[in-house]
């Protein structure tokens, strides 16, 4: 199941700034100079007049569930609004905040503030749905909801470990809580600093890091429990910013990573030693 970085909503939004701001050519130099192709004049569709049809003929060429296709598209779309102000730009920039990018306002760079794995790590999954989910979620809500970051962030932990122990046709138990997640993932991938494993992961180094990485993901839970959502607090989450909820983001994918990273690799340890 894939989805669209860029929601529909805010490419709409920026096309129809064309209306206003871009010329032919500055369209075209824009996209053909990161790499896309002019599109043929069938594909610019006429009911929207020449520079917005244009924009949308480039649009309908990227993929917009491509990560390197829709880096390529903003860097276009940061070109041909350098130095353009004023309402109808400003609630374009909004919505991409809500799409889970990051506008510096004073050069228009735009960045993705949302986390993803790379395509590998969940192509083998059976169902990645629930990781995905999480994503999102974290994806729209890192910049302006901490708490809900943070919530998602436990529970992308939660998913993470229940997909790998599915993934190793053993059993899930509902009930157990994020450490005892935590230390039956790695265990199952001999990813645990108990496990007598060969070769690098079995050396004192990695061995520190693994129960390194093990207490961060018990950390981001007990985060939750105090700042971020699914219980209801007893006051408000005073202080609580956006960097808290990158620290616990990042936390999260530093576990999930490992874990998914190490269920995919098929000379991993535990594939030698089921």
């Amino acid at each position: 199941m894939t989805h669209d970085l860029v929601r529909g909503i805010s490419r709409d939004l920026f096309r129809n700034l064309m209306k206003d701001e871009g010329t032919v050519g500055l369209i075209h130099r824009a996209f053909q100079g990161v790499g896309f192709d002019e599109p043929g004049p069938d594909s610019v569709p006429e009911n929207l007049g020449q520079r917005r049809g244009l924009t949308q003929a480039y649009f309908d060429a990227v993929d917009w569930t491509d990560e390197r296709q829709v880096g390529r598209a903003l860097r276009a779309v940061e070109w041909l609004l350098h130095g353009t102000r004023g309402p109808n730009v400003d609630n374009f920039f909004a919505s991409l905040r809500r799409d889970g990018y990051i506008v510096d306002p004073s050069t228009g760079r735009i960045t993705s503030a949302g986390p993803r794995f790379p395509t590998g790590s969940l192509a083998n999954l059976k169902d990645p749905s629930a990781i995905r989910e999480h994503l999102d979620r974290i994806q729209h809500a890192v910049v302006d909801d901490p708490a809900l970051a943070i919530g998602s962030a436990k529970e992308l932990i939660e998913s993470t470990a229940k997909v790998a122990l599915s993934e190793r046709g053993l059993p899930v138990k509902e009930k157990d809580d994020v450490p005892a997640l935590v230390r039956q993932a790695q265990q199952a991938l001999s990813l645990h600093t108990s496990a007598s494993t060969p070769g690098p992961d079995g050396t004192d180094p990695v061995k520190k890091i693994l129960g390194a990485v093990s207490g961060i993901a018990i950390g981001v839970a007990e985060l939750r429990n105090r700042a971020g959502t699914g219980h209801g607090p007893a006051a408000t989450r005073a202080g609580l910013r956006a960097r808290h909820a990158h620290l616990a983001v990042n936390a999260a994918l530093t576990w999930c990573h490992l874990v998914l990273d190490t269920l995919a690799d098929p000379e991993a340890p535990w594939r030698k030693n089921p």
